[in-house]
């Protein structure tokens, strides 16, 4: 798989294997690596509106779509129509101002609720790692206008310093998503490829939420985005 050997490649790159190469090693002691790999299936719960915004804005719609490449999930109501894709590395959005005012996506407001409950900080396309921590002003939409943009949490991006290089990585977000296992110099984080399939298969049924603050004029509409986990599979590849 792709993904896989180009995870391989990263790790030999990043300086992370010992001094003496696997290339210089005889073929009978070249490392073997075996991958453990989740996929997780997500699909649009539910949307979370202010009581003022229901009345407002009137019903909502969510489907997901079967006919879209790019975005799978799709909630519009008089305020806004957006359409989701949802996966295990990133969430990104599409977001068409229905009204006749200009719109600001808040994202110091913003946030990401882990499958624990836990809220996160996000930032969003455009911003840099290193200043990610600090304010970062709102997107304008102009009325009827749109745009499109990811929502992704700051504390899952870290700095990771190797034996020859270093660089920026992102934590996904869900875990477990990949275990490499490597003859010689890596062990992964799961004894077995069963423990890391029990795991995974436990955040079946799980939720992530993204909060997305819409304002309005002065008025700041809080939608909430629940995205449950429909179902997880696993597999193990070797290289």
């Amino acid at each position: 798989m792709k993904s896989f050997l180009l995870l391989i490649s990263t790790i030999f790159i990043a300086g992370c294997v010992p001094t003496t190469s696997s290339y210089n090693l005889p073929d009978n002691n070249k490392p073997v690596c075996t991958g453990y790999m989740a996929f997780y299936s997500f699909y649009l719960q539910n949307v979370e509106r202010p009581e003022r915004a229901s009345r407002r804005y009137g019903p909502q719609k969510i489907m997901t779509l079967s006919n879209d490449t790019k975005y799978k999930f799709y909630f519009e109501d008089a305020l806004a129509r957006i359409l989701w894709d949802v996966n295990v590395l990133n969430i990104a959005f599409a977001l068409q101002n229905q009204t006749e005012h200009s719109m600001k996506i808040l994202w110091d407001e913003a946030a990401y609720v882990d499958e624990y409950g836990i809220s996160h900080r996000v930032m969003h396309a455009g911003i840099k790692y290193t200043d990610r921590g600090q304010s970062m002003p709102p997107s304008v939409v102009v009325r009827k206008g749109m745009i499109e943009d990811i929502v992704f949490p700051t504390d899952y991006v870290s700095w990771r310093t190797g034996y020859t290089t270093s660089s920026w990585e992102e934590k996904s977000l869900i875990s477990p998503y990949l275990d490499i296992h490597c003859t010689n110099f890596q062990r992964g984080d799961y004894t077995s490829f069963e423990a890391f399939d029990k795991a995974a298969k436990s955040k079946a049924g799980k939720t992530i939420q993204v909060l997305l603050p819409l304002q309005i004029k002065d008025v700041v509409n809080d939608y909430i985005f629940t995205f449950k986990i429909d179902s997880v599979s696993t597999q193990q590849q070797k290289e």
